[in-house]
This record gives C-alpha cells, structure tokens and sequence, in this order.
C-alpha cells in the first residue's frame, strides 16, 4: 500500500502526535509498505528529508503568534499536487489536519484518492489553556468540515471518540493505544542517570515529568509538589515556550530541568524515577504515561481526555481529579510514603502495556485504511460531507 501523511508537526518537533506518526512508519517500512510525509518546514532547525527512507516533503510555513510559536501553519503550495500525483497513493492520511491537512484534503478532492483523517488534539482545552477561546468556534466548525471529507476517521482513545462525535465528526473509530515496550523497560534504569535527575541526591526519592514545556500541559502544579513534599527531588525532562518561565517559577526548589532527551537516555530517565507526575488535562491519549508505566514506574495523571483509557485507577497507577490540585499532591505523597504500593501499581502497569505493541496497532490501522479504500468506492459526498 501507497500512504501520503499530511501532518501538521513532525520532526525535529518531538510530541506525542510525531512518536506516532515515527513509530507507525517503523513498522509500515517493517512490514513493506510505501509513505511521503508532507510537513511544515521549520526556521533554524534541522528538516529532515527523509525518514527511513520515506520522503518528507517539507512545506513553507509561519508560526502561530503570539499565542503558540512552536506551531507552524502550512502554506499552500504546488509541490502538493506535484509530489502527490507523483507518487500515486492508494490513500492520504491526514494527522491532526488544520492548515496543511486543509491543503491536502483539498489535492485529494482533485485527485480522487480516499482520505483518514485522525484527531489527536482537544480543541477546547488547547484554545482555553492559550487564551484564545474566540477561536472555539470557528475551530470547531472548520475541524468538523475537513474531517467529514474523510471515509473514515480516528481518534487517539475511547474518550475522544465521544468528543469527536460531540464536535459533529463521523465515521468514527479508534486508532489503538501503543508502546514501544523493548525500548521502554524497567531493566533501563541506571544509577548514572538516577544520580545526574536528582542531581547528585540519588537517595532521596525522584519524581519525573517528561513533556512539552507549554502552559496547557499544567507544569506549574508541580510546584506545590517542591515545595510541600520535604526530602525529594524532581526532574522535569523536555523543552518548550514555557521553559524559561518554569524555570524562574521553581528556582530555590529541589527541581532539576533536565531539557530533552532522547533514545537510550530518554528510556534510561523514566526507568530511573520513582514516580511519574503528569498534570496536563489536555492530552487524547497521554504517551509518556504509557512509555512511563512500560518502564516499571507509576503514573499519577489527570481524570481527563485519553488518560482513563490508560490508567486505571487503583490499579495499574492512579487518578486525581482534573481540577484537584490537592488531590494531585495527595496522591504523590503517598505513594512516595508506599513503596510497597508503588511497586504493586508499577509491577501492573508493566503487564498492562505489554499488551500494547506497536505491530498490533499499526496492523489494525491498515485495517482502516482498507475500509477506507473500500468506502470510496461507492463515495457520494452529498452524503457524507457535514
């Protein structure tokens, strides 16, 4: 099978929505399968060309100011058509489509090829934690529009699918939740790198957070966790617009910003903390907490968006209230109190995510795409566009 990605992020950009697109190629390549990405080209970074052995097809573009410069709104451009009536795609596979998946649905249109469109970020949530929520709206109804162009679409949990469904999209199905469990696993942790997060006070007990250093991603509520929990340490592992401000916020605490890491160090990092912090209320599926339960180590997340499709509370880590910041702090600070009890969450969540291979995700996703194929034979968009 021939597959086009329109993707509104992807590498050197490091989220959730590029550990998909980038893990779902592996295995694509893996299992013989063709792919072009067509991405936004971004100013004084790397662009990478290709992506074992894939052609990234990079498209000009502008940052998304004030509100959030990191996101890179696509110009159009007639490479689009070129590229993609050159490489001949049995489908295009819009990720997150907003202004580059808007370009590419609109090449597809000309060129009669099925589209899946998947949703990964919550609209809502995203516009409020920027301040922008004039933007709600428009959002919404642009959204519903590009995505019912689509024979079929995903979303990224359980949970989102009902918010899909509320925003008016059809044809809705769930892309499975995976992990990368070789790469993630609890014989990475490593007393080097135990010593370098708690910079030089390995003893005490370690709280990590891995992610985007962004405003919607709640960071700040560590800061009662460093200043009410005597006799720990926190590393806070990623980069981002609010970086600098973060680290203003939390000096004079036992907090250590680490910046990102990546492959062995990344693994070694979650494998080598006791707890894992994770605030956002934001997220549609939540993969650090995954990459973290697949490395022996708990999860306290928020009881919002994808996260319940991950954690179950009590069980294989646990949830606090999306509102709570008490409960939050609470539930860190007993699990630090209960070894015992974080061993028993992290021996569970370890178990749990093996069941979450990327090779079963992404045979299901062709899955998909073969439905979509299938549904565009008998297309009629008078039917089918909201």
């Amino acid at each position: 099978m021939r597959i086009a990605f329109f993707t509104e992020t992807f590498l050197p950009n490091i989220d959730g929505i590029v550990t998909r697109i980038c893990r779902t190629l592996d295995q694509l390549r893996d299992l013989g399968h063709e792919a072009i990405i067509f991405a936004p080209e971004y100013s004084n970074r790397e662009n990478v060309s290709e992506y074992r052995g894939f052609p990234v097809i990079r498209l000009k573009s502008i940052p998304f100011k004030p509100w959030y410069p990191e996101l890179r709104l696509g110009m159009p451009s007639a490479r689009i058509y070129t590229a993609l009536k050159e490489f001949e795609p049995d489908l295009v596979h819009g990720v997150n489509p907003f202004v580059i998946g808007m370009w590419g649905a609109f090449v597809v249109r000309q060129l009669d090829v099925p589209m899946v469109a998947s949703y990964h970020t919550d609209l809502h949530q995203y516009a409020e934690r920027l301040r922008v929520p004039f933007l709600i709206a428009p959002g919404r109804i642009h959204l519903r529009s590009l995505h019912n162009t689509a024979q079929l679409n995903l979303t990224t949990s359980r949970p989102m699918l009902q918010v899909s469904a509320e925003m008016g999209i059809k044809r809705l199905r769930v892309w499975p939740k995976a992990v990368d469990t070789e790469s993630f696993h609890p014989h990475n942790r490593d007393a080097a790198m135990r010593y370098f997060l708690s910079e030089g006070e390995p003893e005490k007990p370690l709280v990590i957070c891995v992610g985007r250093l962004s405003h919607e991603k709640r960071v700040s509520w560590l800061l009662d966790v460093a200043k009410q929990i005597p006799g720990i340490r926190i590393a806070i592992v990623g980069g981002g617009p609010a970086e600098e401000e973060l680290k203003a916020m939390f000096a004079g605490t036992p907090t250590f910003f680490t910046g990102y890491l990546r492959g062995r160090e990344l693994a070694q990092a979650y494998a080598s903390a006791d707890i894992f912090a994770f605030p956002s209320d934001t997220e549609t599926l939540g993969f650090v907490a995954m990459e973290s339960m697949a490395s022996g180590v708990p999860v306290v997340g928020a009881r919002a968006g994808g996260i319940p499709d991950v954690i179950e509370s009590g069980v294989n880590g646990l949830l606090f209230d999306a509102k709570d910041r008490e409960q939050f702090l609470t539930q860190i600070r007993g699990l630090i109190e209960n070894p015992t009890e974080r061993e028993r969450l992290a021996t569970r969540a370890r178990l749990d995510m093996e069941d979450c291979s990327w090779r079963k995700a992404t045979e299901r996703l062709i899955g998909y795409y073969q439905t979509a194929i299938r549904a565009h034979r008998r297309w009629n968009p008078s039917e089918w566009v909201a």
